[in-house]
């Protein structure tokens, strides 16, 4: 049975298989430079960065993103964080008896589980033109959701990860309603389904695993794109595009980054936006921290940096 990448210590050699989820060719910066694979290799309980030095133009036209291999190599510690250094590798074969699924991470909770309670949410949106332009934006995706990650790399990164993303959301969003009952609970319900919709067009992942921005993810995003669908929705149902509805439900998309820098044109500047950012940071960056903790060893007091948290580690503190 393979070692768990999560597992791996430093120094030790191992051989087993693994998905690899990105590869790279490249050169060295030696006065002759020589070709090697910058690779990301995968299994269900994490990822590493790899590296096959002295690739061969076989070995850069063989392995690629998505494939299943096997693996003997070595691990190494590279400024603080792991690295394995790669010494043979080979595509598995179906007499190797493993499967891609079988090295997929995915969501704590399985998409048959969630996509009922976004469905539940959306049938419990009580303004009937709301429920409406939800409703036709979600049917868009509604067959990619099942298995689209929310991110690339910072957040959800993972099979499922995007429904996790939105039961978890309105789970909070549902919480600080009863907590602060001015907030329009119908509109934050929209904003928390609509706010990242977009994400499986802007996206090409497969297993819940980003290969590539589409097109119109990089030359527009899911941002703009969400936008577009809420008018879009809104001229096919007949409702006004001057009305408040169509402008709350875009000021929520638009706005829910909260900086231009990070993607949004706007601020927030309705009550409910102001929630939807900090309950889509909060979730967010919580499972950062969840998602690390669950790929580093246990005897490892210290995490690896979190990009997404100001490139800090976190300490996993025993008392």
């Amino acid at each position: 049975m393979s070692k768990r990448i999560k597992d791996f210590i430093d120094g030790e050699e191992f051989v087993g298989f693994y998905l690899l989820k990105e590869v790279e060719a490249k050169q060295t910066n030696s006065s002759i430079p020589k070709d090697y694979l910058d690779i990301v290799m995968a299994d269900s309980s994490g990822f590493i960065s790899a590296k096959y030095w002295d690739a061969s133009k076989t070995d850069i036209e063989t392995f690629g993103p998505m494939c299943l291999v096997k693996i003997q190599g070595s691990v190494q510690i590279y400024r603080d964080k792991l690295q394995v250094k790669v010494v043979r590798i080979r595509k598995a074969t179906e007499q190797d008896g493993v499967s891609i699924t079988d090295f997929i991470r995915s969501a704590p909770v399985s998409s048959s589980e969630l996509l009922p309670i976004i469905d539940q949410a959306i049938a419990s949106i009580t303004n009937s033109e709301i429920k409406a332009i939800v409703t036709l934006c979600y049917e868009r995706v509604k067959d990619k959701i099942e298995s689209s990650p929310a991110a690339k790399l910072h957040h959800h990164a993972y099979y499922g990860g995007l429904a996790y993303h939105v039961v978890r959301m309105l789970e909070l969003g549902e919480f600080i309603c009863r907590q602060r009952p001015f907030l329009n609970s119908d509109l934050l319900k929209a904003g928390i389904i609509l706010h990242d919709i977009a994400k499986p067009v802007e996206m090409v992942s497969e297993y819940g695993m980003v290969l590539d921005y589409s097109n119109q993810g990089k030359l527009i995003g899911h941002i703009s794109m969400a936008s577009n669908w809420i008018t879009e929705a809104a001229l096919k149902l007949g409702v006004d595009l001057e009305s408040n509805v169509v402008l709350a439900l875009q000021h929520l998309v638009l706005s829910h980054h909260n900086l231009g820098e990070w993607g949004s044109p706007v601020q927030p500047q309705l009550p409910e936006a102001v929630a939807l950012h900090y309950i889509d940071a909060i979730d967010a960056k919580l499972q950062m921290v969840e998602d690390i903790l669950n790929i580093t060893a246990e005897s490892e007091e210290w995490t690896a940096v979190i990009r997404g948290l100001e490139n800090k580690p976190v300490m996993r503190l025993k008392l």
